[in-house]
């Protein structure tokens, strides 16, 4: 059956494209002219879309675009964006014609993988233009230089980056590494991790090895570590206005945070003293009071975390979650606002009069970082964007 009116949406994205211009814009004058800017829009842009957030970064100068996965690159390629995409995580041999077939560059993170391309390539009658990732100190996917590897282990990794740049089929596009801890005070770590890329550069010169692109500032390096920022920087997290971290001092930039999420007051009930409130009863009102249901829940993305714990706005005032989070619903305790009724707008993150509830805060509300405040929403919070 089709309709012409789909149902009405009872939480929802509102996602503010030029914010993602203008933090763009800010990010950049952070950096040389001739540095490029890859957007990276992997987890569907952390959850602000990522064909629409893709499409205002290249109108914004953004070169390059960067995923996770090769279905996050297959998406934006069906959506007729062309700009040179590269895939940082994993890509099964299954998936390399499709990567081939859509022009995508692969993240290559040993000799293994880049023999599997190379095959592929040559079979197909092409060249795959690979990235190289060097593993400086985060200890995930990357090639270990000499000076990380284990005493037992053979040395040889810029040998094994020679055997790689030999392969028909592949051309060395770029090499990247990525920082563990560029966004705390303490840049020593990060530091460490940067002249251990830069030695290994330096080693591949020597070998007569020179690679178009390098890169390994995240935000929090293309905020504060201007010397990383080689001729490419990656623009994550503060392309969508938040800080990389509470230790990264974003005031002065004039960031501006792109997502706010909203939804409706659905059932409103005044209530006696000890009233016990949603699953497990974990809640018991202190005096009569007035519950109302918000229509987000911990299948929207809204985490169970803030059982109890967060708050909302509703009529310029802050109201507190009363009990569990449930699956597709939350409580709120409006009793101190008063003309609280069924279909008034709430906010769960943004600014509503002159009360606003930041993603850091939520984050800091339930213990973990920003990144997952916005990334966790699901497909049944739908976007509305506005430029």
């Amino acid at each position: 059956m089709k309709t012409e009116n789909p149902p009405a949406s009872l939480v929802w994205r509102q996602i503010d494209l030029d914010a993602i211009a203008h933090n763009l814009k800010t990010l950049r004058a952070l950096t040389k002219a001739h540095t490029a800017v890859m957007a990276v829009v992997k987890a569907d842009a952390y959850g602000h879309g990522a064909v629409r957030v893709a499409k205002k970064a290249l109108e914004s100068g953004v070169t390059h675009l960067g995923v996770a996965r090769l279905h996050e690159a297959l998406e934006l390629r069906n959506a007729g964006i062309n700009a040179p995409i590269l895939v940082f995580g994993y890509i099964p041999e299954s998936d390399v014609d499709t990567l081939i077939a859509l022009e995508v560059s692969p993240t290559v993170f040993d000799l293994e993988t880049a023999c599997m391309l190379s095959e592929r390539a040559v079979a197909k009658g092409t060249h795959i233009k690979i990235h190289l990732k060097v593993d400086t100190g985060m200890g995930r996917l990357g090639i270990l230089p000499d000076s990380r590897r284990p005493s037992s282990e053979k040395k040889g990794a810029l040998a094994e980056v020679l055997t790689i740049s030999a392969l028909p089929g592949l051309k060395i596009e770029g090499i990247y590494t990525h920082f563990a801890a560029a966004d705390t005070l303490d840049k020593g770590y990060a530091e460490y991790q940067h002249q251990t890329f830069m030695a290994f550069i330096e080693g591949l010169k020597h070998l007569g090895i020179e690679i178009p692109l390098v890169h390994s500032a995240n935000s929090a390096a293309l905020i504060d570590l201007p010397e990383a920022h080689f001729n490419m920087v990656r623009a994550g997290i503060a392309m969508y206005g938040l800080a990389p971290s509470g230790e990264v001092d974003i005031r002065s930039l004039d960031l501006r945070p792109a997502m706010e999420i909203h939804s409706i007051i659905t059932s409103v009930k005044k209530v006696p003293k000890s009233f016990k409130v949603s699953y497990g009863m974990t809640y018991e009102t202190e005096k009569e009071t007035v519950i109302a249901a918000v229509p987000i829940g911990y299948a929207d993305g809204f985490s169970r975390l803030f059982s109890s714990r967060g708050e909302m706005i509703v009529r310029g005032r802050k109201a507190p979650i009363a009990g569990r989070v449930c699956m597709d619903q939350t409580l709120i305790d409006v009793g101190e606002i008063p003309g609280v009724k069924p279909g008034d707008e709430v906010v769960i993150l943004g600014t509503q009069a002159n009360q606003r509830i930041t993603a850091d805060e939520m984050a800091e509300t339930i213990g973990t970082i920003n990144y997952e405040v916005i990334s966790s929403l699901t497909a049944r919070v739908p976007k509305i964007y506005s430029e």
